[in-house]
């Protein structure tokens, strides 16, 4: 049989309610009776019952984390850093995490309705922000707890943590330029994409500052993946034949696609680093163990997705935030790739 308050407290010649209130840390139990009852607890094999104190507190401890994708995300290694860093703090603050991955659009939508309806979870995290967001419009108008991985165009003072994607993209484009490219290809992200329109603009804008003309040819529309980026430097190749013409140098809009422009390159007989250079974002684990080695513009991926729970937390628990708003700056990682 489980022990049970009472037995706790029959033990300790107490009130259920005595032991109860120092087993949840309320102050105005005696520092000398918490630690009796703590030890008394312990030593006995008292496990609290959950469900009774989250139907006492109205809450679940349990955090939403829905992963938009249309196929299987958990070998996308960039969520394996930001799933790593989510739940670790969770469990810091004894939260759990409750996490799906769903198509965006009509499944994608009634994850979210079920799961604030339904009240699975205490809060959620957004991430892969769109431009007109239409789950930061919803959580908004239901007063849900939510906090964003990146900044979005509905308006509202709702709490994101993010990247500056235009500083990054254009220190990696300038690092290029530096190294004496002029023909600079862009694997752009889907244009729906918030972060897609800031990393696009610090492209250009790396090339305007160098006196580099805009060649609509050199860029093109990659789907995040490795596949997506293998099939568009396969079409960069395929546009630009001649060695006269072809891009010497590659700025893809996440590591992963970077990682298969270096594959569609080197199948084409040519040589990462020497022939043409490759650079990508977000410095997720595999960059550095590529061949060869991919530089990369780093984004701390795990210290984000803890920063992200870190805040939704104190949201739930209604705790006030010392920001908001924290954009962070990103670091170029200069590897043998380019």
């Amino acid at each position: 049989m489980p022990v049970t308050l009472k037995d706790v407290a029959q033990k300790l010649d107490l009130s259920i309610t005595t032991v109860s209130r120092a087993l949840a840390g309320y102050s105005d139990v005696a520092a000398a009776t918490r630690q009796r009852v703590l030890s008394t607890a312990e030593e006995m094999g008292y496990v609290p019952n959950v469900t009774a104190r989250h139907l006492r507190q109205q809450r679940t401890d349990t955090i939403g984390f829905i992963i938009p994708s249309e196929g299987p995300r958990f070998s996308d290694p960039f969520f394996n850093e930001l799933m790593a860093g989510l739940g670790n703090e969770a469990a810091a603050h004894e939260f759990d995490v409750l996490v799906s991955i769903h198509v965006p659009g009509v499944e994608e939508e009634a994850a979210y309705r079920r799961m604030v309806y339904g009240r699975r979870v205490d809060g959620v995290v957004i991430v892969r922000i769109r431009h007109d967001d239409w789950r930061i419009r919803f959580l908004q108008q239901e007063a849900f707890p939510f906090v964003c991985f990146g900044r979005s165009e509905v308006p509202g003072d709702y709490p994101y943590i993010g990247v500056d994607g235009t500083l990054g993209m254009y220190l990696l484009t300038r690092h290029f330029i530096e190294s004496g490219h002029q023909r600079i290809a862009y694997i752009a992200a889907p244009p729906h994409f918030f972060f897609a329109t800031d990393r696009k603009a610090g492209f250009r804008q790396a090339l305007a500052e160098a006196g580099i003309p805009l060649e609509k040819e050199l860029e093109i529309l990659g789907d995040l993946t490795q596949q997506g980026g293998y099939l568009a430097m396969k079409e960069l190749l395929s546009r630009f034949p001649s060695a006269d013409t072809k891009p010497t140098a590659i700025a893809a809009c996440n590591d992963l696609m970077a990682l298969g422009a270096m594959a569609a390159i080197q199948d084409a007989g040519l040589d990462v680093g020497e022939d043409i250079a490759v650079g990508g974002f977000d410095d997720i684990p595999p960059a550095a163990h590529s061949h060869p080695p991919l530089t990369t513009v780093r984004q701390p991926i795990y210290q984000i997705g803890a920063q992200v729970m870190r805040t939704l937390v104190q949201l739930v628990q209604h705790e006030p935030l010392a920001q908001r708003h924290i954009v962070l700056e990103p670091e170029l990682v200069i590897r043998k790739s380019g």
